[in-house]
């Protein structure tokens, strides 16, 4: 009998407790990939339960401006696939537990070669993966060896037709991303007008949770889909922290880069919606 996936073992706990799961992203290299295991730390410690390592990306068709500005930083850097890759393994070699799941775009996986790629999500300890640019009718050799690898392959689904979201939905593993907002990632004040009867939908149509992303930037709005949903995404907002926080976390005093990664710790802190009874 095969291993439990982590993320699906940590769904399994909070719907004990009732709790929604907090899933931050962070764009790996951002400022640089020490600071990047140091953020894993931080977000484990602030009380996340799974983090999306972004890879930064020249083209990326998905993203805002925010992300972009931290993929163009990393980038300068020379920040592969591989780097951020082994980000996984120094934060797990320093005790981070929470499950891993990798956000790239498919043509680094394509370079990098499928096979190998799969062998490396599993060195490095990943349980899920994203590919915001691999649709649903050409995913079937990437599904095929994430099935045989363990690795939950996580669809994105946004307001479409009927058909089409119980068509992703239903042929997801680990969870549904499921995108409160039409558009990039972003902070944003407001939500697509039908979302609540589209979770709704999504919800019908899946075997596995359902989280919501893009868009959400506070507890309030992370509390207005906790009841609807099993997990809340984060990616904007926590990346504009670290923005902000970057004369602190590349300073060469260590009093001030604790002061940057305290800043970016309490943030998702403050980010958990509340277990209501």
């Amino acid at each position: 009998m095969s291993a439990t996936n982590a993320i699906d073992a940590v769904f399994a706990r909070l719907k004990e407790t009732g709790e929604t799961a907090l899933i931050p992203f962070m764009t790996m290299g951002d400022p640089d990939l020490e600071t990047s295991v140091e953020l894993l730390q931080a977000a484990e410690e602030a009380g996340a339960h799974m983090i999306e390592l972004g890879i930064p990306y020249s083209d990326p068709l998905a993203d805002g401006p925010v992300i972009q500005r931290a993929s163009e930083r990393a980038l300068r850097n020379r920040i592969s696939l591989l780097d951020c890759m082994s980000v996984a393994s120094k934060a797990r070699e320093r005790g981070v537990k929470l499950p891993f799941i990798l956000f790239t775009y498919f043509n680094p996986v394509l370079q990098l070669g499928l096979e190998r790629y799969f062998e490396l999500l599993k060195e490095h300890g990943f349980s899920g993966m994203i590919i915001p640019d691999l649709p649903l009718e050409e995913d079937g050799e990437v599904r095929a060896l994430a099935e045989a690898s363990g690795i939950h392959l996580i669809p994105l689904v946004a307001p479409t037709s009927e058909a089409r979201v119980e068509r992703i939905a239903a042929r997801a593993q680990g969870f549904v991303y499921c995108v409160s907002s039409l558009g990039v990632t972003g902070v944003r004040s407001s939500f697509h007008e039908g979302i609540d009867s589209f979770l709704a939908s999504v919800r019908k149509a899946a075997s596995v949770p359902i989280c919501v992303g893009f868009g959400i930037s506070n507890r309030e709005q992370a509390e207005r889909f906790a009841g609807q949903c099993d997990g809340v995404i984060v990616g904007s907002a926590i990346v504009r922290q670290v923005e902000e926080a970057l004369p602190l976390l590349t300073s060469e005093q260590a009093g001030e880069r604790e002061r940057g990664l305290a800043s970016v710790r309490d943030f998702i802190a403050d980010l958990k919606p509340r277990v209501t009874a």
